[in-house]
């Protein structure tokens, strides 16, 4: 009895352990970012051998912190204008009145991942100028299609037996939506912007190839001096906070699942 209440013990310590390994990756890997970002001068004998003599090993035409807050921001305001109308489309083509209307919504969010986001900048510029709003325009439309669909998956595939209890129970079709449908469906929807914002973290950086303030700023300075620490800086600070982003959402996801009881 004692053997197994002991080995009992240490498979419950196994997947806690599991747990805080990947936790404590994360958390050091937020804590050189911000480092790097506000410090950046403590990482250069590490770049130095990436650069040819006399070059800057550090970024030195901006703040690294602030490209990435306005990185950050440009990539805020296109996923959420996203979110307003890809997740509206999809309740609306869900109701009886808007089913008709569905190609047509299929339509217009394939638009986005049919022109690709420097053909949509070269249209823009135009007619918007050179700055941030092309850019906006690219990342909104590139990042209509995967929360459309997936919020347009959830509402068709939840529990029949829930919607029927929710039907018996009196509530009107406003209640059910913002009651039953969208908190059962909320975890999916999340996985749809997860994915959209993850590709635009990456996408945002073209921006600066039109005037916009992005992380793109440092890559296109390492590619016109030949300088690879230029370039690794502004890729690998991309990088990390699409990794902290993503996992970030997969946690909170994956939280709205259990309390949703999926």
């Amino acid at each position: 009895m004692t053997v197994s209440l002991a080995q009992t013990g240490r498979a419950a310590e196994a997947p806690r352990t599991g747990t805080w390994i990947p936790l404590a990756l994360r958390a050091l890997l937020l804590v050189v970012l911000l480092t790097f970002l506000l410090a950046p001068a403590i990482f250069e004998p590490i770049l130095r051998p990436l650069v040819q003599d006399n070059a800057p090993a550090i970024y030195n035409q901006g703040s690294l912190f602030t490209l990435t807050l306005l990185h950050l921001r440009i990539v805020a305001i296109a996923t959420t204008a996203a979110i307003l109308v890809a997740v509206t489309l999809a309740i609306l083509v869900t109701r009886p009145f808007g089913a008709e209307f569905l190609p047509l919504s299929r339509s217009l969010v394939n638009v986005g991942q049919t022109f690709p986001p420097v053909a949509v900048l070269a249209l823009s510029v135009p007619a918007l100028g050179f700055g941030e709003k092309p850019t906006l325009v690219a990342l909104f439309l590139y990042g209509l299609l995967p929360i459309f669909e997936n919020t347009l998956t959830a509402l068709t595939t939840l529990p029949p037996a829930v919607m029927e209890a929710a039907r018996g129970a009196g509530m009107t079709d406003r209640q059910r939506l913002f009651r039953v449908e969208l908190p059962l469906a909320a975890p999916v929807i999340l996985a749809g912007i997860r994915l959209s914002i993850t590709v635009s973290l990456a996408t945002a950086t073209i921006g600066s190839t039109v005037a916009a303030r992005t992380l793109g700023e440092v890559i296109i300075a390492g590619l016109q001096s030949n300088n690879l620490a230029f370039i690794l800086q502004g890729g690998l600070i991309v990088g990390a906070l699409a990794v902290l982003i993503y996992d970030g959402l997969s946690a909170l996801e994956a939280r709205l699942r259990r309390r949703a009881g999926l």
